[in-house]
């Protein structure tokens, strides 16, 4: 028996999307597309444009670890070089051919005969034998549950789809939020806005970002001695490393990463009443820890007001806070994050007839971050629990496509058309994550942030450190699968008994 090489499909050029790509290529994998929405790769550094878009991880570490970058302009970078990196690599990797702008995918139904039939916005269908989904997880703009917002008068919009049609010079401006997005955004509407009112429920953990420009001269000793970028990249992951340890619940690295946040906050705010309300009163990495050099100094100019309470209504004119404040605003931008892991972004139906969405309910499991049992041939790029804390994004996205690619070649090699993920090795998995995940601030019950979901799960992280995932990633086989189609009527011993255990990895 024979297995035709498998016909592969990608949803989303961003990061994830462009690795399993060229992960795909390298393993000798041809017939597969990149189905994108927008017009260009990026992901979200294509889809998002406010002003001040920033990356807040270092440019030499944000990068693939197989094509550095000489020419950064500094060692933190803007959303337009990010975006560009991105899109050359793409070209250099060869993946024009392979791929599909302006396609916007709403459903993927698994079919009987061992395939996934994909329909875009506008009816046009695909027939992929394997589907990654690498739509990555700041999409989705969420919006606060509050009445009147529809019957605002002025203009308004989340940072995620940001309307530069409306200047903001001289308006009264409202920004609901203060965290990731509100904190690139306010420094710069400041500049412009007659007034600028910040709306922060809660204080973030913040760190000077310290960004500095590369000289010319610099960036040719980069291009000539490309171990000077190896050089620095050892040293940003060593420092990104302790992130884990400042994450960690009794871990000394935990005070001492909110003794030099509180001491930048003494050195930046004087006035003793705003200091006050802007330090946190969670623990480190409760809420994702933010850097800036701009926020704290904007919040200090005469046309900025911060105020400590979050929204309770919008009216016709303006805001209503918490605490009864009413507060007049020409246009209102909501800094209140996204849904993370929206799996109903587009339809999914499994191979029970069950959707994605409804599959995952509250608390969404996934093993190893790579598949769910009921949805054969399809994995996930970043899953649930998927994303791993004290490395850089690219780093997590690189190990967890080149697994699902060397699963797609062991499948070849083994004539298996498709595969199931078995739904015992994924009840163990998960239950094991439940118990190390209340070991770190943003897994502990008291934290309330959009690591956890309504239910107090935290789906979003990894708990643990990259090594421990490293570990865990190369011990995915097929005999942590059910055979779906091909082998004919072949099963293997050590998939009717195999189990997981954490006592397949060393504990870190």
């Amino acid at each position: 028996m024979t297995v035709e090489p498998p016909r592969i499909g990608i949803i989303g050029a961003g990061p994830s999307g462009i690795a399993c790509g060229r992960a795909l290529l390298e393993r000798g994998f041809t017939d597969f597309t990149i189905l994108e929405a927008m017009d260009a790769p990026g992901g979200t550094w294509r889809v998002q444009s406010y002003p001040g878009l920033a990356c807040d991880v270092w440019a030499h570490s944000y990068s693939f670890s197989y094509a550095s970058n000489p020419d950064w302009s500094a060692n933190f970078v803007e959303r337009a070089e990010i975006q560009g990196y991105l899109a050359k690599c793409w070209a250099d990797f060869g993946l024009e051919p392979h791929t599909r702008f302006n396609t916007v995918i709403e459903s993927a139904r698994w079919q009987d005969d061992s395939h996934w039939l994909v329909r875009s916005q506008t009816g046009e269908t695909f027939q992929f034998d394997v589907l990654v989904n690498a739509m990555g997880n700041q999409h989705t703009p969420l919006y606060p549950d509050v009445p009147g917002r529809e019957v605002f008068g002025g203009a308004s919009w989340h940072s995620a789809r940001w309307n530069h049609d409306v200047d903001l010079a001289g308006k009264r401006v409202a920004v609901v939020g203060s965290a990731a997005s509100a904190v690139q955004i306010v420094p710069e509407v400041a500049e412009v806005a007659e007034h600028l009112t910040v709306l922060q429920r809660s204080p973030n953990w913040i760190m000077p970002r310290n960004r500095r420009f590369y000289s010319d001269a610099e960036r040719r000793r980069m291009r000539r001695f490309p171990w000077l970028i190896q050089l620095t990249r050892r040293v940003q992951g060593f420092l990104m490393g302790q992130v884990e340890h400042a994450a960690t619940i009794g871990h000394r690295r935990m005070s001492q990463f909110e003794w030099f946040a509180r001491r930048y906050l003494q050195r930046t705010i004087e006035d003793p009443v705003l200091r006050g309300h802007l330090t946190p009163d969670t623990r480190y990495q409760c809420k994702r820890g933010l850097i800036s050099d701009d926020f704290y100094p904007a919040l200090t100019k005469d046309n900025v007001e911060l105020v400590p309470s979050g929204l309770r209504e919008v009216t016709e004119d303006g805001l209503v806070t918490t605490d009864g404040r009413k507060i007049p605003a020409d246009v209102i931008i909501y800094c209140t994050g996204y849904r993370i892991l929206d799996f109903d972004r587009i339809e999914v139906v499994g191979s029970t007839g069950k959707r994605l969405a409804e599959a995952m309910g509250s608390a969404p499991k996934a093993y190893k971050g790579i598949a769910t049992p009921g949805f054969p041939n399809y994995f996930f790029a970043v899953g649930p629990n998927g994303l791993v804390l004290n490395v850089p994004y690219f780093k997590t996205a690189e190990l967890n496509v080149e697994t699902i690619v060397r699963l797609l070649s062991e499948m070849s090699e083994a004539r298996i058309k498709a595969i199931d993920v078995r739904q015992n090795v994924t009840d163990e998995y998960f239950a094991w994550m439940k118990t190390q995940i209340g070991k770190f601030s943003w897994g502990s019950p008291s934290c309330n942030s959009y690591y956890t979901n309504a239910e107090g799960h935290a789906p979003f992280l990894f708990p643990g450190n990259f090594k421990l995932w490293v570990e865990l990633q190369a011990k995915i086989g097929l005999d942590d699968f059910n055979v779906v189609a091909g082998r004919e009527a072949q099963t293997y011993e050590s998939r009717e008994s195999k189990s997981w255990s954490p006592s397949q990895v060393k504990q870190q």
